[in-house]
């Protein structure tokens, strides 16, 4: 069958698979994840694909159309996020009017999360909405349209019959992850990975996964409640290191990857296998990778010699009250042992923060700015708190009267960046933003720092061009008054 698999068009340089969905002001656009995932499980039973991050290529709605009409494919499968939503049910519904066979499905967060409000509305153009995890949904779709099974056989699917809703049971998680195809080869066949950048990584790179599903009960995350649920789920050390050998053979222009989920450093165990065999082969490829401040010592140490040049962890508050709120599961002492062993092991950090949690006022917000400041890292970044639906916050925010959106496409500014949609009586939405704005110039424009990045560059022709590549697009945010 053929298949098309759509990022749909947006806004240029929109990147739906990260976290929060937005176009970044450091210039990072996101690899489509969970859609070359897909791709890779749809390749692999032999159907005919083709693979459009319309974005990334920074291809107009017309000129994804005129694609989509040239292959005629039977299924369309659009990726969905909440800041998009409104756009991508256009799309859809424009494609409808080109190929009146076709039949589209959804997928991604939003939509798993608001099967309601799009179905039996939308069913005039939505014929099926596939929630979660839907690397193996997908084929079974396909072979529902083919006749060889039944739709209300097939796990994790939403659609209409006669205008009514039907909502088949959930699909379970995949258990093995190493059955997944390397999505690093779907990469090859179906994208250029120039098209794609993170601005703490060196250019060019690969962003892969090596694990789903966190025990962590963090109140804000769309991936665990939404995508990909509680269960963890790794791939072996052994499959994680064959994909590398993969990317370093077929990628020969590839500076480093992204490990880009955040549960690497779970099981340090399979970490630490997974070291040992990168540094008995030699393989001489550089990673970064999302860990958690629970990482230990020995293992930093292990992963630095691996190959491994920095990590990114989520810090979040510098106030030992606000993390209790959002169920971070992390203490401020955790936090600064880690970052002391980081140092320790010559590791760089990318520290995340974010404000406007529960719990949280304008004198929290203060701690975690000196909080950051005393630490030592690499960079850093600082965001109000966006809720999106199916989460812990989103029912927090929207039974309290927080959120002062009437639309999804509020989620945004004019120009694609972050928009914050949340005011509480003693934080506005103004407030929030404006302090992350504040923040983020006295962490980057303190004189020590600046030292600090100077004498990388100079000593560095790829921390060079990384920091260049990036600051170009994030120095009209930095000094704009």
């Amino acid at each position: 069958m053929k298949i098309l698999l759509l990022n749909p068009p947006f806004i240029n340089k929109y990147s739906k698979s990260s976290r929060s969905p937005a176009v970044t002001k450091s210039g990072t656009i996101y690899f489509p994840l969970w859609l070359s995932y897909a791709a890779g499980v749809l390749d692999k039973e032999g159907h005919e694909l083709k693979l459009i991050d319309a974005p990334a290529k920074c291809l107009s709605r017309e000129e994804t159309l005129k694609m989509v009409k040239e292959f005629s494919p039977s299924l369309v499968v659009i990726d969905t996020s909440t800041p998009s939503i409104n756009n991508d049910l256009a799309v859809a519904q424009a494609i409808k009017k080109c190929i009146s066979e076709v039949k589209i499905c959804l997928v991604g967060t939003h939509v798993s999360a608001a099967v309601s409000e799009i179905l039996p509305e939308k069913s005039a153009y939505v014929d099926f909405i596939a929630r979660h995890e839907y690397d193996y949904t997908l084929p079974e779709i396909a072979k529902a349209l083919e006749g060889k099974m039944q739709l209300k056989d097939v796990p994790g699917i939403s659609y209409c019959e006669n205008r009514e809703l039907k909502e088949n049971k959930d699909r379970p998680y995949i258990e093995n992850l190493d059955d997944l195809p390397f999505v690093s080869a779907v990469y090859k066949k179906y994208l250029d990975i120039e098209d794609y950048f993170y601005a703490h990584v060196s250019f060019p790179t690969i962003s892969i996964f090596s694990s789903r599903g966190c025990p962590s009960k963090c109140f804000y995350c769309m991936y665990s409640q939404v995508m990909f649920g509680k269960q963890y789920r790794k791939r072996s050390a052994k499959n994680l290191f064959d994909e590398c050998v993969y990317i370093k053979r077929n990628f020969p222009d590839v500076k480093e990857i992204l490990i880009d989920d955040d549960n690497f450093s779970v099981d340090q165990e399979n970490v630490q296998e997974f070291c040992k065999l990168m540094i008995e082969s030699k393989l001489g490829l550089k990673w970064v990778v999302q860990c958690r401040v629970t990482l230990k010592y020995n293992t930093m140490v292990l992963m630095k010699k691996a190959g491994c040049r920095l990590v990114v962890v989520g810090y979040e508050s510098g106030s030992q009250k606000v993390l209790d709120g959002m169920h971070k599961g992390i203490t401020l002492e955790q936090s600064r042992r880690f970052n002391a062993a980081a140092k320790k092991a010559k590791m760089r950090v990318h520290g995340c923060f974010m404000v406007g949690n529960p719990g949280e006022t304008k004198a929290t917000m203060k701690e975690t700015l000196e909080f950051s400041k005393s630490l030592r890292m690499d960079t850093v970044q600082y965001f109000p708190l966006i809720v999106y639906p199916g989460t812990e916050a989103w029912t927090w925010a929207k039974e309290n009267h927080y959120i002062n959106a009437k639309s999804y496409d509020e989620w945004l500014t004019a120009d694609g960046m972050h928009n914050c949609v949340l005011s509480r009586p003693e934080l506005s939405s103004q407030e929030l933003v404006e302090f992350c704005n504040y923040a983020r110039k006295q962490f980057y424009l303190r004189p020590s720092y600046m030292l600090m990045k100077l004498g990388e560059c100079l000593t560095s022709k790829e921390d060079f061009i990384r920091t260049w590549k990036a600051f170009g697009t994030f120095r009209k945010y930095l000094f704009k008054k």
